[in-house]
């Protein structure tokens, strides 16, 4: 039966049970979230498995289903070298990242990167939150977007529904959970759908190997499109360029993502953290690897190309599965979608409440009135996102790319150095925020004037980096000891 004439009973019962389970979690957990400070960072309960699955499900989005296994489907293993640069980036995380900033964070009483950036530098006069919120609202919602074209491309496969209906029905999942549980809740459902994703995107491409015939016939499908099957396509200085690219060009931005950060500070101790890591670096080494397999199978079975190659997966499923089994892999690209989404509006809820309506409004606002205050921001971040999404005419891969180096330009370089460098003051905490951002912001049209092509997360980081460096210089620098002895 082909999905232009209706939805099988058996999709609509799997994903039912699916959507059946993320309320039940939210529900259950609703309790749990009495304060503010429960829902952006979990009252720092989080354990080694909750720890390291939240971390590395909610950083996957549909990027891992849809836009990466595109990019290996398109121009071959020489995309492998993307996932050798997350892997290697997401690793210095946890070692260099994650202990410090959990220490740090809770000395500060820090439940939001922009407050302990302000803590950090003893920045009083408020520009700091006011920069550091911005750059977030700004990107957060374009990584938003990405997230929702995923979702509305599977519910339009499964529902053969209108695009823009499928977008407001993916926010309409999203939302409720998000707003109902929180920190706790998310790391909850990240930990469930963490194994379910993994284990998902694992199956289909082992199970469809053998039958397409073997890496034989992956290797003779790139050949007929004259792709080169190959981790080094030649021996070149170009060829050199373009793999450091490739292994920096995304893997650098994992200093700068709040909604990965926010989960090393949520653990409950920092002796946990190496537990945590060996969970976390072996689930991505899994997915990433199941990704590229996801790409080379694509590859193979659809000999004669594909309209959209970021549907590779879901049209995989389809030709291969039961519609029992599409209907729950189909809430695999779903689940990564809602692990990713839930906690980047997460982050944006706890910026407009904590770093602008806090800061800015209602300084002593009690505890009651900011959570209030933050579900609220869910609603309004979830339908500016709506609204990018609904009328975007972008890839996944293109949106998701600019979005996580615009993050990774704000706040890595400031990261590190909040945490290592001993001269940083406000100055230069002002400069890098807003030198990296906006590098990423304009980088398009600078290209395009240009006329070259260069992934905007090296100039960005490049540029928050020197900027740190030369305005911290302006002014005798603030330095708190008890940061740098953890």
């Amino acid at each position: 039966m082909s999905y232009a004439n209706g939805m099988h009973l058996y999709e609509l019962f799997a994903i039912l049970i699916y959507l059946f389970a993320l309320i039940s979690v939210g529900v259950l957990s609703y309790k749990r979230h009495l304060t503010e400070a429960d829902f952006i960072i979990g009252g720092r309960s989080l354990g080694s498995w909750l720890t390291a699955l939240a971390a590395h499900a909610s950083d996957m989005s549909s990027w891992l289903f849809m836009a990466y296994p595109a990019m290996v489907f398109v121009e071959g293993p020489i995309r492998i070298w993307t996932a050798v640069g997350l892997f290697l980036f997401m690793y210095l995380n946890w070692q260099f990242v994650a202990p410090k900033i959990r220490v740090a964070t809770e000395e500060y009483n820090s439940m939001t990167f922009s407050s302990f950036f302000e803590s950090r530098v003893a920045d009083t006069s408020g520009w700091l939150r006011v920069f550091t919120s911005l750059m977030c609202l700004l990107f957060y919602t374009v990584y938003l977007s990405a997230g929702l074209i995923g979702m509305a491309y599977v519910i339009g496969i499964l529902f053969n529904t209108p695009f823009q209906l499928n977008v407001l029905i993916g926010i309409l999942i999203i939302i409720p959970y998000v707003f109902i549980g929180g920190y706790l809740t998310l790391a909850w459902i990240d930990l469930f759908q963490g194994l379910f994703l993994m284990l998902a995107i694992l199956f289909v491409p082992l199970y469809l190997l053998p039958k397409v015939g073997g890496f034989s016939a992956v290797e003779k499908s790139y050949e007929m499109r004259n792709v080169a099957f190959s981790l080094f396509p030649d021996v070149s200085l170009k060829t050199g360029k373009s793999l450091l690219t490739l292994i920096l060009g995304m893997g650098l931005g994992y200093f700068g993502q709040p909604h990965i950060i926010t989960k090393f500070m949520g653990i409950k101790q920092v002796r946990n953290i190496p537990r945590s890591k060996m969970i976390g670096m072996s689930w991505m080494f899994v997915s990433l690897g199941a990704a590229v397999l996801v790409g080379f199978v694509g590859s193979a079975f659809f000999q004669t190309g594909i309209a959209n190659p970021e549907l590779i997966f879901i049209s995989l499923v389809q030709d291969a599965f039961h519609p029992f089994l599409i209907g729950f892999f189909s809430c695999a690209i779903l689940a990564a979608t809602i692990n990713a989404n839930g906690s980047q509006i997460l982050v944006l809820a706890s910026t407009l409440s904590e770093d602008l309506y806090k800061r800015l409004l209602r300084k002593h606002a009690p505890s009651s009135e900011l959570l209030m205050v933050s579900r609220l921001s869910v609603i309004l971040v979830g339908l500016a996102a709506y609204l990018i999404a609904a009328f975007s005419t972008s890839t996944i891969f293109s949106i998701v790319l600019y979005a996580w180096s615009g993050l990774g330009c704000s706040f890595g370089p400031l990261i590190l150095f909040s945490l290592y460098y001993k001269r940083l003051n406000r100055y230069g905490a002002w400069g890098g925020v807003l030198s990296g951002g906006l590098t990423v912001a304009f980088w398009p049209l600078i290209e395009r004037l240009g006329g070259f092509s260069l992934p905007p997360l090296l100039p960005g980081f490049f540029a928050s980096s020197c900027a740190i460096l030369l305005f911290s210089q302006l002014k005798a620098p603030f330095f708190p000891k008890s940061v740098h002895e953890t």
